[in-house]
């Protein structure tokens, strides 16, 4: 990712929409995260939200300093209404041109505001893929954030270090859709579906 300003709004808006039809019996569905179920997913997409926001926002704090795999996440019981506001609000705090200079804070990481927005897109592109596949959804990824999704994959595939934050590169054709790509460059075999694993 460059330091050219992203708006994070349409991706934020296309994972809260498929959040929107996750149905409660959807919720211990399995997903493409390893033993995350979909409430789990979700928790995590939440708590990646309100941290990332807070990133933005230099605003460092809780949120900012825990690690992901800190514990498993989980909703709460007014998870409907809240993730789609945080959402909301990430996408906002992202839209200040403040954010993507000096450095700020993310998982209990220092890191340039650049990366950390790189990582705030990648986040809700690869998890939307993750719940859309785990509820049965149709997916299309914003294309601004797709590009810079695969962008970000890209540049971290050869990284010795990748290994900490995503699973081993799956091989995906060249001429494969770019959201097949970049899924599979995340760790992901795209060809995953719930039945594989039933």
């Amino acid at each position: 990712m460059t330091d050219t300003i992203l708006d994070l709004g349409p991706q934020a808006r296309a994972v809260a929409l498929l959040a929107e039809r996750v149905t409660d019996e959807q919720l211990s569905a399995v997903t493409p995260c390893p033993d995350l179920a979909v409430r789990n997913l979700l928790g995590h997409l939440a708590g990646l939200a309100a941290a990332f926001r807070d990133a933005a926002r230099k605003d460092l704090g809780v949120t900012t300093d825990t690690r992901p795999d800190a514990a498993v996440p989980d909703i709460g019981p007014g998870w409907r209404e809240e993730l789609p506001k945080v959402l909301d609000e990430l996408a906002e705090a992202w839209r200040d041109p403040a954010a993507w200079t000096g450095m700020t804070r993310a998982g209990s990481v220092d890191l340039p505001g650049t990366v950390a927005a790189a990582v705030a897109v990648d986040e809700l592109v690869i998890h939307g893929w993750d719940l859309a596949r785990a509820t049965g959804q149709e997916y299309t990824p914003d294309p601004a954030a797709l590009d810079a999704s695969y962008g970000f994959l890209r540049a971290a595939a050869d990284d010795p270090g990748r290994g900490a934050i995503f699973g081993p590169v799956v091989p995906v054709p060249a001429d494969a859709p770019l959201l097949d790509r970049a899924v599979g460059l995340s760790g992901r075999d795209p060809g995953w579906t719930t039945n594989a694993v039933n």
